[in-house]
């Protein structure tokens, strides 16, 4: 892979303190930073504002390594899926929802998934490795750039595209916060959901150290079950995790957020409903209702809607916010646990 830094991995700190290293004023890396997280420049020789001196010691120095786009699929619901291929050939996928009031991205944290949950097509995939925090970052830029040319925006992000964020947990901090910057790509901490299947240890970290929305992959809330649909369940049990959880400094006015794939004859019962009611006792939270998405090979099979409507039903009633997740994208494979690269 090539050595050579890329500017989008940079936080607009370390690009000053580069800057005056180099003798340059600070209004310089100001320069630079807008070009990268604002303008969205794909080369450094754009960047028309600098010097073509300075812009020849930069690309000396840096690069901007946007990923290749390998194939760009559109749902017919307007759902946008990308491949994408980094500098060593391995590939991830990521995908744009556009609604009327918001388009959220779900980018990918790592070359496939190491959980290898049994309903997940991506858990097929082995795991090859983390993603470097300036590939995270530039498919925010590379989807904002993109879509923008439609009209659309990039206003919401949901790390839930391949791999367990919490398992590349400094890279993903770290590009989470140049996401953040008020003065760059400013996707506020609102807007932003980092998705876990529970690595419990990494939890209460997260929330101080980024203070974005949570949402847990939940599936089951008896151990034997979970351990089945979530292999790592066998590692940090349901009772570790609502520990954890319950510690989780969660900001005032935000629920967590539990995701729960519903699976015909396996997770779906109305005493399936019921536990989750008593699991989730006591937290405040959002209960996403996923249909299940099939791919090909699997053996599962989705929950009937009539099972479903009856599931939320009855957590409903406890006083739950419970949705039914939108079916997007499933024709182009964007969907919910489909993404395999």
């Amino acid at each position: 892979m090539n050595s050579t830094p890329c500017l989008t991995g940079l936080t607009r700190g370390e690009l000053l303190d580069i800057m005056t290293q180099w003798g340059e004023k600070p209004y310089r890396a100001q320069q630079i930073w807008s070009w990268v997280h604002v303008k969205l420049a794909s080369d450094i020789e754009g960047m028309t504002d600098l010097s073509k001196d300075f812009r020849q010691r930069l690309g000396e120095r840096f690069t901007l390594c946007r990923p290749k786009v390998r194939s760009r699929r559109i749902s017919r619901d307007k759902t946008i899926k990308w491949l994408l291929e980094l500098e060593d050939e391995a590939c991830v996928e990521m995908v744009f929802i556009p609604e009327t009031d918001r388009g959220t991205l779900c980018v990918s944290s790592q070359v496939g998934c190491s959980l290898s949950c049994p309903f997940c097509h991506t858990g097929t995939r082995r795991l090859e490795r983390n993603l470097r925090v300036e590939e995270i970052v530039d498919q925010v830029v590379l989807a904002r750039s993109e879509v923008a040319v439609e009209g659309g925006r990039v206003t919401n992000v949901v790390l839930m595209g391949m791999g367990e964020p919490l398992y590349n947990y400094d890279a993903v901090v770290k590009a989470v916060r140049i996401m953040m910057d008020a003065n760059g790509l400013a996707i506020g901490s609102r807007k932003i959901t980092l998705s876990t299947a529970g690595v419990v240890p990494r939890l209460v970290d997260v929330g101080r150290d980024l203070g974005v929305n949570l949402a847990i992959s939940l599936h089951g809330v008896r151990d034997e079950l979970r351990d089945r649909l979530v292999p790592l369940n066998k590692k940090f049990n349901l009772k570790a995790l609502r520990q954890a959880v319950l510690a989780y400094p969660l900001k005032s006015g935000r629920r967590v957020t539990w995701e729960y794939v519903m699976l015909e004859g396996i997770n779906d019962t109305e005493e399936d409903a019921r536990e989750l009611v008593r699991y989730l006792k006591g937290i405040p939270s959002k209960v996403n209702l996923i249909p299940f998405n099939p791919w090909p090979g699997t053996t599962f099979v989705p929950s009937t809607m009539e099972r479903i409507q009856r599931f939320q039903e009855i957590v409903g009633q406890a006083g739950l916010v419970t949705v039914i997740r939108d079916r997007r994208g499933e024709d182009i494979e964007a969907a919910c646990g489909q993404l395999v690269g």
